[in-house]
């Protein structure tokens, strides 16, 4: 009799080689008792295990030990074993051969080659640096030649189309490294979001990728910004979120998510077609992984939860890591009968073993130092680095701390450029924060944050950091190589050389250019923009008029903003934000133009100067307790005694407004106790007896808050008053939506308090109310039931003396505006018939608008005979939500914009915005609003988009030659070389110098 084991897990009972039968059955009862013994034993022991423990993951990793006391150790051989050992320490990239490949693996059969000839072309190489003069060639996926391409080439290649671009620029496809498209898709359906998952704060084990809605028609809107490459990172709020991919937007034949990831990872199982290339799939490639810390984790806890929960997750890895790595070491030295495991693994910890290993670009969300200082104490604990921190909104201010993360080389960091100060983590954010950082030799990288900004934008970013200070080749290479470094790719995309893939936009103009719009976009070589029609022809779509003079081509000259830079830096990212103000008089010379409002209110050429041969102007504005002593060439006898400021061709202009976000109602947005707080809904919640009032109507100007910095940077961009409600659309308000949003107010945004002399332009501006469909994530009112009390309420059933029955009974007999904030057509097509019926009860004209008014195209010539006026807010539409689903956007998909279409029918149009942040660049907006009509909306009728005409819609009192003036140095506000640096206020006698 023997008893052996025959593995170090598995108990054998073999037999004796010889007995009798007699003996066999004292063997058998013997060995049965023995057997059952042990079984009982060890069924008791685990039994009584078992119960002492209630944790659902211990007694499954302890049914996982048993099943391996009776399961073989080695599935393998023990080559697959060495394989499988030399591949968890290969290091991710292309082979030494990658770029002389005559084939991109993502090459679809029947692409024609292009080539595109006398381009200037951005290649992102050098650092952004290296621009060439020359043609460009695009084979098989690839570029195949660049520059001063042979002859011999061109004639070897079949089925060449051939473009002369005539020194038009051309740039390698935009780089997006931050948003969340397919996982938080446009149009947002409840059924579509898969951004945040609630199952804990560690989550390395999701992919976005099995989130990835392919129908998401951010893509193709994305492309029309000249986006071919994104990342899509999981949501914020955990502190791991799982694992990211960086994909391509163009549709590929599959059409599926798989098909548009750039390089899958080898953890990441594809199937594989016949054509596929078998050496794509076996290079290391990179994996990708999303981290977060801050306030986006706090639903899980706290800072120092999230730091602690992030290294007990790196803890757990390390005790896998090591043990993978001892039982490689006694594999690889052979030593085989001291194995006596299976190849050491867990699914969920496996990618935090690859981070550990530097397999991973690591994207990490942290805004504040103290976030970034912990992050990079983690990342040395831990040894492993950080491609990419994103939304570091405080990083500008610790540059050092950038370069102390583990590794030789400093994390990127991807910011935006201007979106600031919406969460306390923000709110020392700078448009200033990339050039400094630049100038500390961080690598810098723009990005959309997509869907809370259209990827279509990406380039504007970039446009906004050049303007602040950022070096052109910098800012280019911040979209485009810079992101592809960050995420392992630059051998593929982000760059244009031989044998990168075939990833190119041709623009209208030079790309940093307020307004560049692509001509032309290739994905792998095939053509994305403009949009193929079904029968593969290219649809013709009008871009570029009025950028056909030199001056486009060339880059654009930005102002000086060193003096601003460094006093943000010494006053810690909050500088004061008030200028100098004086009652002298002060003689402006060397003006170019003085716009100013005539009584109607309408802003008109006064003054325009002649250039002398030096290129100087002649003209000057003398200015004494606010208001306009002199204008022209002839006030010399009031310079004498004057401070006198050069205004190197520059412009005195009216003042700009904005209207509909909620600039002076909140200081941060994220924080509620810097603002108003919660209304009361009268269609969902009983109004409180106090305010004895059905619809609980407020005005804007009792929660009004001055001197928040939003408001100030506003001011000091030349937007110097502002128009706020508590209105937010009801689709994507949330919680927080109302459908009777109160009385607007009008303030000056550079007023201190409501008792300041001339901060109050208006009390009471306009009524306002929302109609939409509810919030795609939440349950919320009906359309009808909405609209049926909107009926109610302007047929006067409401008591006059109440706040409600008075005000509605003033917006039915049209003594103020009601503005309605509606998206859909359908639903304004039900407001338009809604308004006749009113106006034939009451014998009254309703003075009615549309705010936001995304779908407003479809019915142009309907509104213009209800004379409803139009605010669109935002003036560059995103479909958000359903209700925005039917835009118009715009060149390079569509001829017309809804501005151009509206205008063309007589509507009267001005230009809103939602976020508060985005007041401060509103000068680019008009800018915008004018280039996208292809110059058939001039620069006077886009300006009134933001003056004249928008204070009409709302119903402001004419202020005429008492409203106040920007003073713009270097050029008018439509130029990118000029800068707001004072306000001429007739109202309160002053000049503001900033």
């Amino acid at each position: 009799m023997s008893a052996k084991a025959s593995t170090p897990n598995r108990w054998v009972i073999t037999q004796p080689t010889s007995f009798d039968h007699r003996s066999q059955t004292r063997w058998t009862k013997f060995a049965t008792r023995s057997f059952s013994v042990v079984v009982a034993a060890l069924f008791a022991i685990l039994t009584t295990f078992l119960l002492s423990f209630h944790d659902s993951s211990l007694i499954a990793n302890t049914l996982k030990f048993e099943r391996n006391l009776y399961t073989p150790v080695f599935d393998h051989t023990k080559q697959a074993l060495l394989t499988r050992c030399a591949r968890i320490t290969a290091t991710p990239g292309p082979s030494a051969s990658f770029l002389a490949r005559d084939k991109s693996d993502r090459y679809e059969k029947g692409t024609n080659a292009t080539l595109i000839r006398n381009a200037v072309i951005f290649t992102g190489k050098d650092d952004g640096q290296q621009i060439i003069h020359g043609d460009l060639l695009l084979d098989k996926g690839i570029v195949r030649g660049i520059g001063k391409i042979s002859p011999r080439v061109i004639d070897s290649i079949k089925n060449l189309k051939e473009i002369d671009v005539n020194g038009a620029w051309v740039t390698p496809g935009l780089v997006d490294l931050h948003t969340h498209m397919g996982v938080l898709s446009t149009p947002i359906l409840s059924g579509a979001v898969d951004f945040d998952s609630a199952k804990g704060p560690i989550l390395p084990w999701l992919r976005s990728v099995d989130g990835l809605n392919t129908h998401d028609e951010s893509y193709e809107l994305a492309l029309a910004g000249g986006v071919t490459s994104v990342q899509v990172l999981p949501g914020g709020s955990n502190a791991i979120g799982g694992q990211s991919f960086m994909v391509k937007l163009r549709k590929t034949k599959d059409r599926t998510a798989s098909s548009m990831i750039i390089e899958p990872p080898e953890t990441l199982v594809i199937p594989r077609g016949d054509d596929d290339d078998d050496a794509a799939f076996a290079t290391h490639h990179w994996r990708h992984m999303k981290q977060a810390c801050g306030e986006s984790t706090r639903v899980h806890g706290n800072r120092m939860d999230t730091m602690w929960s992030l290294r007990v997750a790196y803890t757990e890895a390390i005790k896998m890591k090591a043990a993978q790595d001892e039982f490689c070491a006694k594999a690889e030295n052979g030593l085989w009968d001291l194995i006596n495991t299976p190849f050491p693994e867990d699914l969920k910890w496996e990618a935090l073993v690859d981070v550990l290993r530097g397999k991973v670009k690591v994207s990490t969300h942290c805004s504040e130092a103290v976030d970034l200082d912990a992050m990079a104490r983690l990342s040395n604990e831990f040894k492993f680095p950080i491609a990419s921190l994103h939304s570091a909104s405080e990083a500008w201010l610790v540059p050092s701390l950038v370069r102390k993360f583990y590794g030789s080389v400093p994390p990127s960091v991807a910011l935006s450029a201007t979106n600031h100060r919406g969460k306390k983590e923000t709110y020392r954010g700078s448009e200033f924060a990339s050039r400094v950082l630049s100038d500390h030799d961080v690598p810098i990288i723009l990005k959309s944050d997509h869907p809370v900004v259209n990827s279509r934008y990406l380039l504007y970013e970039a446009q906004q950091a050049h303007y602040y200070g950022l070096p052109p080749n910098v800012a280019l290479a911040a979209v485009t190589s810079s992101p592809a470094a960050a995420a392992g790719l630059l051998h593929r995309i982000g760059v244009l050389e031989e044998g990168s893939d075939a990833d190119v936009v041709l623009w209208d103009s030079h790309p940093l250019r307020v307004g560049a719009t692509p001509q032309k976009v290739w994905v792998d070589g095939i053509l994305q923009i403009p949009v193929p029609s079904k029968t593969g022809e290219e649809t013709h779509v009008v871009i570029g008029r009025g950028k056909e003079a030199d001056e486009w081509k060339r880059k654009p000259y930005v102002p000086d903003w060193e003096q601003e830079r460094n006093q943000s830096i010494r006053w810690d990212g909050l500088p004061p934000l008030r200028g100098r103000e004086t009652e002298d008089r002060i003689a402006f010379i060397n003006v170019k133009q003085v716009w100013k409002r005539v009584l109607d209110g309408e802003v008109h050429e006064a003054f325009t100067a002649e250039s002398t041969e030096e290129g100087l102007q002649l003209g000057m504005v003398v200015v004494e307790a606010g208001k306009l002593s002199c204008l022209g060439v002839d006030c010399g006898d009031l310079v004498g005694n004057a401070e006198v400021i050069d205004l190197r061709g520059g412009v005195v202009s009216s003042g700009l407004m904005t209207y509909g976000s909620p600039l002076g109602i909140e200081e941060i947005a994220s924080e509620p106790s810097t603002g108003d707080g919660t209304t009361f809904n009268a269609f969902e919640t009983d109004v409180p007896r106090v305010l004895d009032d059905t619809g609980a109507v407020v005005r804007a100007v009792d929660g009004l808050i001055f001197g928040t910095r939003n408001a100030l940077i506003a001011y000091k961009s030349g937007v110097t008053f502002a128009t706020s409600s508590l209105a937010k659309p009801v689709q994507v308000g949330g919680p927080e939506a109302q459908i009777i949003c109160g009385l607007s107010v009008t303030f000056r945004t550079g007023s201190g308090h409501a008792m300041e002399r001339g901060a109050l332009i208006q009390e009471v501006v306009a009524l306002h109310v929302a109609i939409g469909k509810s919030h795609p994530l939440l349950k919320g009112v009906s359309v009808s039931t909405q609209i049926a009390g909107l009926r109610r309420l302007l047929y006067g059933w409401e008591s006059s003396e109440k706040e409600t029955g008075h005000w509605f009974k003033q917006a039915a007999e049209g003594i103020v505006p009601l503005v309605i904030d509606v998206d859909s057509a359908d639903i304004m097509a039900n407001l338009i018939l809604l308004k006749i019926d009113v106006e034939d009860k009451i014998g009254a004209q309703m003075r009615m608008v549309f705010s936001g008014a995304a779908e407003a195209h479809l019915l142009a010539q309907e509104i213009s005979n209800a004379r409803i006026g139009v605010i669109l807010n935002p003036i560059r539409a995103v479909p958000t939500v359903w209700d925005q689903r039917r835009i118009l956007p715009g060149p390079p998909l569509s001829n017309d914009t809804t501005l151009v279409k509206l205008l063309d029918k007589g509507v009267i149009v001005g230009m809103g915005i939602r976020h508060a942040w985005q007041a401060q660049t509103t000068r680019f907006d008009v800018q915008w609003a004018s280039f996208e009509s292809n110059k058939r909306v001039s620069e006077q009728q886009a300006y009134a988009l933001v003056t004249h005409d928008l204070e009409n819609l709302l119903g402001i009192r004419n202020m005429g030659e008492d409203s106040d003036l920007v003073v713009w140095e270097g050029g008018s506000m439509f130029d990118m070389s000029s800068k707001a640096i004072g306000v001429i206020s007739p109202i309160k006698g002053t000049v503001e110098l900033f």
